[in-house]
């Protein structure tokens, strides 16, 4: 689906109308999301984990947006650092989010919403092997 803006030009004539598809706003919210230090990744369902796998690319993973009128509401799934503090970075990611879509489609943000879908373990050292074991 994709919503339509009328563009005219400086003397006032019609150029024509600009669709933005919901996959190229759910784009703006992941990469806006994915700026935001402890955001691991968005998250996603079971079909778009076989979708990355056949190789082909999408920019809605984990995220869904409704559109209505020139009002947007992106949903987005995340998946979070261990040890982020979860309120602070969803604010973080909804003004992102908001200011992104806004600034790249001309569409008022009605809200952000936020699910955290998982959280990334922190990575851990590897342990050391003793020069005895040592291959």
């Amino acid at each position: 689906m994709a919503s339509d803006v009328r563009m005219t030009g400086e003397r006032g004539g019609d150029l024509g109308a600009v669709q933005v598809h919901h996959d190229a706003i759910a784009a703006i919210a992941r990469i806006a999301a994915l700026k935001v230090e402890g955001v691991v990744d968005t998250g996603g369902s079971f079909v778009d984990g076989i979708v990355g796998m056949m190789g082909k690319k999408g920019g809605t993973h984990g995220i869904r947006v409704e559109v209505t009128g020139n009002d947007v509401t992106p949903e987005l799934q995340v998946i979070i650092e261990f040890g982020a503090t979860i309120a602070q970075l969803a604010w973080q990611v909804q003004s992102e989010v908001r200011q992104a879509v806004q600034q790249m489609t001309g569409k008022r943000v009605q809200r952000v919403d936020i699910i955290v879908q998982g959280v990334q373990p922190p990575k851990m050292p590897k342990p050391e092997t003793p020069e005895e074991f040592a291959v």
